[in-house]
């Protein structure tokens, strides 16, 4: 799920949240991405969490990515955190 977080978030526009079944596929996903922002000459400010895979964080400052594995997202629960958030749609 993607959340604009412009208003209660001053640092980025949008949060995207990820789940993952386990910490192979987080750290795949996150590659992935960080991969693919690359390739448009956007490169992470930040990142945490890829050695152990359950929470990954990539910062590419306006874009806030959450890799999580499934049990940390249902712990955490982000969405709730941010539910006055607009839905961002993605494709």
């Amino acid at each position: 799920v993607a959340l604009d977080v412009t208003e209660p978030f001053a640092l980025a526009e949008v949060f995207l949240m990820i789940s993952a079944t386990n910490e192979r596929q987080a750290q795949a996903i996150g590659d992935a991405i960080e991969d693919e922002l690359l390739k448009q000459k956007i490169k992470a400010r930040f990142r945490e969490g890829r050695q152990t895979g359950r929470w990954i964080l990539l910062d590419f400052g306006d874009l806030i990515v959450h890799v999580m594995h499934e049990q940390e997202r249902e712990f955490y629960s982000l969405e709730r955190l941010w539910s006055d958030c607009p839905v961002v749609p993605t494709a």
